[in-house]
């Protein structure tokens, strides 16, 4: 298994896609999910979910990865369900103590943003000031640095 889809998240974010598009598409090797598929499927999440600031999007598309290398499945079973949550809270908590937050509003405290749907124009200036990037980076290499300890089964 690769272990560094930090550049290939990163390009697609200045490429335009939304954050979680940009994690969740960059580990579509590991998914084997088709990248159109999880364009499509991440696009919701982005700008902490429809541009509304709660769960970054970052961090909506690594738990995405998370739930399809790891989650239940067909296996009703409490015990393999609060592993699982357990696991996303383990990450979570990672990406927390690198920025302070998981909440799109937190994270871009100070920085005129709003919530409405239409999306900013990505220009130099917005990716000179926006921090996102910083936040992609730290999500692909979170889940880099767990797939190493932790080796997907399926």
């Amino acid at each position: 298994m690769k272990f560094d889809h930090t550049e290939k998240a990163v390009s697609l974010f200045t490429q335009g896609y939304n954050c979680a598009q940009s994690v969740f598409v960059a580990f579509s090797d590991v998914t084997g999910m088709d990248e159109e598929l999880a364009k499509r499927l991440s696009s919701s999440f982005g700008a902490g979910m429809g541009r509304m600031r709660e769960v970054c999007g970052a961090c909506s598309g690594m738990f995405m990865v998370a739930g399809i290398l790891y989650g239940q499945g067909t296996e009703l079973d409490d015990n393999l369900k609060a592993a699982h949550y357990q696991r996303i809270q383990y990450l979570a908590e990672k990406f927390r103590k690198a920025h302070e937050a998981i909440i799109c509003r937190d994270l871009l405290k100070g920085l005129a943003v709003t919530s409405t749907p239409t999306p900013e124009k990505r220009t130099e200036q917005y990716y000179r000031v926006r921090p996102c990037v910083k936040f992609v980076k730290t999500a692909a290499e979170i889940l880099d640095r767990y797939f190493k300890d932790n080796p997907p089964v399926r």
